[in-house]
């Protein structure tokens, strides 16, 4: 009997766009291609240019995760070793030389008798960074503006800090109104390279001829008008006014809460009223901060418990010396230093010129004797670190920051921790101690300092110039008016004025501690 005829049977089997009707074994096979393979290439535009890096970014996906096998990769005709990871390939530790490249991505179709799906993509590879040179940055207030200028050879763009600049055969400008303690100058190519620079912004100090004034002082007329007279006469230009001076006094009602609570303000004068009077007659006013000689601070964190706040000996009692017992704060403890910035930004707010900190050291003596808990690196570094950040804090302000340093730091930086060079980079001004009185017999070849007022300062005051020289910082010293061994009248201050107007500084601060300037014979400007 003949063979009777079979129930023929339809099968759908998705494959690769297409209809097809097959006979094979009497069933009827019906093969339907309801998608694409769906070869993508992504993060590698036609006609890119990209660092050698870049490649890394690229991305090559399917339709089909599970089709990632079939999947191909040359680089200018030769094969690459791609990672399939997380459904996707990538080209990871792939690095082009640069020049012209040609990337070819190829899927296998399951159908041997219907094509390949392929991508190609040819690009370039540019690994050299654009040049980059900046200008010396430099305002003339650190209230603003703020020019920065510079070259940026084969860049597209600059960035100054968060600002984007167009480059110009070459060249970019751009005029910001905060001035940074520091600025980020970024010059950046299509293809992504970027040379970056952060660039110190000096700020050139307008000088001054100053006299000390005490809180005390300023709070007794015989001594204030005085002084306002010199103001008005044109003999002085700025009035150095303490903040918070050696006894640990603030000599206004602060509202810093440390000091509220440790009992350190006082009402000698109402700060906005003083500044209000003093800007008005034409007059800087600069607030003399003295940092780490604070007895009502000492004396309060060691009786709280809070020792680690004050500078102590080998045996972990409080480093008294000469100073008197809790005398010494630690410089290498976070709560004082943020203690004294605070009052410097309190300070700033309120409308002082400067912040001029004195005693921003360690104690004078033998250093093996000390110990500064909580101290890494060392004592020079460590106040050079707190100046840098209260410049960061005073700059956005609009307030220029000062150091008072001994005279003798100029060669012996590290017996009161001191490093000039180094501190000179975080200040505006660097004002030395020079008083004659305070040098020994020969020192910088001077026979006798006290009586030979001009020839010490000018070899003290040049010494200093060299030391900060290309640190951006201004010297301004302190000049003695006052007698101690040898009489000085109006002769041996201006000898000192003009010694230090010799060596190339005009700029000046008196100090008298009696706060009495009668005998300086300053003369109008």
């Amino acid at each position: 009997m003949p063979d009777s005829p079979r129930k023929m049977k339809r099968v759908l089997i998705p494959v690769v766009g297409v209809v097809v009707l097959l006979l094979v074994a009497g069933v009827v096979v019906t093969i339907v291609h309801t998608r694409g393979v769906g070869l993508a290439v992504t993060d590698l535009d036609d006609g890119s240019v990209i660092t050698p890096s870049g490649v890394e970014r690229v991305s090559i996906t399917t339709a089909d995760p599970d089709e990632l096998h079939r999947v191909s990769v040359q680089l200018d005709g030769q094969p690459v070793e791609a990672r399939r990871e997380g459904g996707r390939i990538t080209l990871a530790g792939l690095r082009p030389a640069e020049g012209a490249h040609t990337l070819s991505v190829r899927a296998a179709n399951p159908m041997p008798w219907l094509p390949d799906a392929s991508v190609e993509r040819a690009f370039s590879v540019d690994g050299t960074p654009p040049s980059l040179s900046v200008d010396a940055v430099e305002a003339d207030s650190p209230r603003g503006p703020l020019k920065v200028t510079g070259a940026a050879e084969g860049a597209d763009n600059v960035t100054v800090g968060d600002q984007r600049v167009p480059v110009r055969d070459g060249r970019f400008e751009v005029s910001l109104d905060a001035v940074p303690d520091r600025v980020r100058v970024a010059a950046n190519d299509a293809a992504g390279n970027t040379q970056q620079q952060d660039v110190p912004v000096r700020v050139t100090h307008p000088g001054m001829r100053a006299v000390h004034m005490s809180a005390t002082a300023w709070a007794t007329p015989e001594l204030r008008d005085p002084v306002l007279a010199l103001a008005r006469e044109g003999r002085i230009d700025t009035v150095q006014l303490d903040i918070k001076d050696e006894s640990g006094e603030i000599g206004y009602d602060s509202q810093v809460p440390l000091a509220r609570q440790i009992g350190a303000t006082r009402n000698y004068y109402d700060p906005r009223a003083v500044l209000e009077e003093l800007h008005g007659l034409g007059l800087r006013v600069v607030g003399r901060l003295v940092a780490f000689r604070d007895p009502v601070l000492g004396k309060a964190s060691w009786e709280s418990g809070a020792r680690d706040r004050l500078a102590q000996n080998t045996s972990g009692a409080p480093w008294s010396a000469h100073y008197g017992e809790y005398a010494f704060t630690n410089f290498a403890n976070q709560e004082v230093r943020d203690y004294n910035t605070a009052i410097a930004e309190e300070a700033a707010e309120l409308g002082f010129d400067d912040v001029l900190y004195d005693y921003v050291r360690r104690p004078d003596g033998p250093i093996g004797q000390m110990s500064f808990p909580g101290l890494t690196g060392t004592p020079e570094q460590s106040i050079a670190d707190f100046l840098r950040d209260n410049r960061a804090v005073l700059r956005p302000l609009g307030t220029y920051l000062g150091a008072s340093v001994f005279g003798i730091a100029a060669h012996s930086g590290t017996d009161i921790a001191q490093d000039i060079p180094v501190l000179a980079k975080h200040v505006d001004y660097v004002a030395p101690m020079v008083y004659p009185s305070h040098w020994g017999p020969g020192e910088y070849g001077v026979g006798n300092p006290d009586a030979q007022p001009y020839d010490i300062v000018k070899a003290s005051v040049a010494d200093f110039v060299r030391l900060t020289e290309g640190t951006g910082a201004t010297v301004i010293p302190w000049l003695q008016a006052f007698s101690l061994g040898h009489h000085y009248g109006p002769g041996e201050v201006q000898a000192q004025v003009a010694a230090s107007r010799d060596v190339g500084v005009p700029s000046f601060l008196l100090w008298n501690a009696a706060c009495d300037y009668g005998s300086a014979g300053l003369e109008p400007a």
